[in-house]
């Protein structure tokens, strides 16, 4: 066995403690608040140390101070909302073209998944704010350059030419400037819901040009092979590694599955090994994301074979999911399952990454009215799940990334930009309120009984997706932040 020393294990970041990962950018007023309950110090990075900054985004972190009375609230706001901007991304342009290098916080390497979600709630914005429209061409930009250097990796260097430390681990076609290669579904359509969304937003198809076109192409055949009707495909992945979750079995194939259409992925977006490859919240992803490059590819680049194409594969990915995805609890009725193998076995439960199968109506998977889904919703959201974990501090949704009763912040969030209860979302701004662990910043994973018992003191995912809840309420239901 390889010493844990030499291994790059990616769980020695999201261990970290409070302490360690805090001295990257914060000020050593950052523990004030545990120590002075009373106080909210500035723990925000100084401006002049940001690395990206928006006049939009701070109007409206200004804007909400001002008229939000809960002082903690508008103290959170201030520090999470930005975070993505003020220590994430990178800025730069390649001969005239916007060039954004983002990364997760802690981790120095930008995934498909968290830089597209990072930067999404900024969209809003981005009309009126030619920096900040850059700033988010500059992603598209670079996760067309990443997808077409290799469509199965999920995180990728901001140099072409590094050579990752899990190369050495790594049973894969691994190329220089890949940090890693999980084959996830979620990985090719965050950059189609970003790309979709930036388009509606602000009606700009600079950053949609020809190579954007080949990586939707490159999405479709890499869909295509992972629906494994003739053979298993190219992809292979295995790891040396002590940690179960972290390599895929048989041959770095994964256990079998039996062809019905839906689309395989190796890996969960908690970057987790899949048990069965029919990860059905991913498979609900890519129906959507399929429909919407279809439509872009249409109506901006007049592509009929093309958008045809990617409409029949949603359609068909979509009826199995109706047929094979959904099965009957003896307790909540029909469910829309976590994973399956069309043999006949299937995995409840939930996991808080995203898409979830709670957050399937964020992202427009499915509407939050679908009987399957309030029925589906019910179930995650319960003990019949085993990765609900329910405390003295909170309950919510983990998984087996960081382990047992460990509550992802992301999890209590979604049930929030899902809900339509109004008791349910202030219920849930307060949790999270609560739950920061005096930090004054959310994290990956706290302890339901002890907030100050968290992994990842840095998660810019995390930071961003709170502002993005708080913003939305503010501006759709203001008296839930009283």
């Amino acid at each position: 066995m390889i010493s844990k020393n030499k291994i790059m294990e990616r769980r020695k970041f999201l261990k970290t403690s409070a302490v360690a990962g805090a001295g990257l950018f914060f000020t050593q007023n950052m523990y004030a608040k545990t120590l002075f309950p009373e106080d909210f110090p500035i723990v925000r990075v100084a401006k002049n140390k940001r690395n990206f900054t928006s006049i939009s985004v701070d109007n409206a972190i200004e804007t909400f101070q001002k008229k939000v009375k809960d002082k903690e609230l508008a103290w959170l706001f201030n520090n999470c909302f930005p975070n993505t901007l003020d220590t994430t991304v990178f800025y730069s342009e390649q001969n005239g073209t916007p060039d954004t290098y983002v990364i997760t916080g802690d981790i120095d390497a930008m995934w498909l998944r968290d830089s597209s979600a990072q930067v999404f709630p900024y969209l809003q914005f981005s009309k009126k704010d030619e920096k900040l429209h850059k700033l988010i061409s500059g992603v598209i930009h670079k996760q067309t350059h990443f997808i077409l250097k290799d469509p199965y990796a999920n995180a990728f260097y901001n140099d072409d030419t590094k050579i990752s430390e899990w190369k050495e681990h790594d049973h894969t076609d691994m190329k220089s400037g890949i940090h890693e290669r999980k084959w996830e579904i979620d990985s090719l359509c965050y950059p189609i819901r970003l790309a979709y969304h930036f388009w509606k937003e602000t009606g700009d198809t600079k950053p949609l040009d020809n190579k954007w076109l080949e990586g939707i192409k490159l999405t479709l055949q890499t869909f295509k092979q992972q629906q494994r009707k003739d053979n298993l495909g190219p992809y292979k992945f295995e790891r040396t590694t002590s940690w179960a979750t972290d390599g895929i079995p048989m041959g770095g194939y994964g256990y079998p599955v039996k062809p019905n259409g839906l689309i395989c992925s190796m890996f969960r977006p908690s970057d987790d090994a899949t048990i069965w490859a029919y990860l059905i919240p991913s498979n609900l992803f890519a129906v959507v994301s399929l429909k919407q490059a279809a439509e872009m590819v249409l109506k901006i680049k007049n592509e009929t074979q093309l958008a045809a194409e990617l409409t029949a594969l949603a359609n068909e990915v979509e009826a199995a999911i109706k047929k094979h995805g959904i099965v009957d609890h003896p307790e909540f009725g029909k469910l829309y399952a976590y994973e399956v193998n069309s043999f006949g076995s299937y995995n409840m439960m939930d996991d808080a990454n995203v898409p979830s199968l709670l957050g399937l109506p964020y992202l427009g998977a499915v509407s939050v009215d679908d009987p399957v889904y309030q029925n589906t919703r019910k179930f995650v959201w319960s003990q019949n799940n085993p990765f609900f974990f329910k405390g003295k501090v909170a309950e919510g949704i983990g998984g087996p990334h960081i382990g047992l009763d460990m509550i992802w912040p992301m999890s209590i969030i979604m049930k929030a930009l899902t809900s339509k209860n109004d008791e349910e979302i202030k219920w849930c701004i307060q949790t999270v309120k609560k739950t920061h662990g005096g930090t004054g910043f959310m994290h990956e994973s706290f302890n339901k009984d002890d907030s100050k018992k968290f992994t990842r003191s840095w998660f810019a995912w995390a930071n961003t997706l709170y502002g993005e809840l708080l913003w939305k309420t503010f501006n759709e239901k203001p008296e839930l932040l009283t």
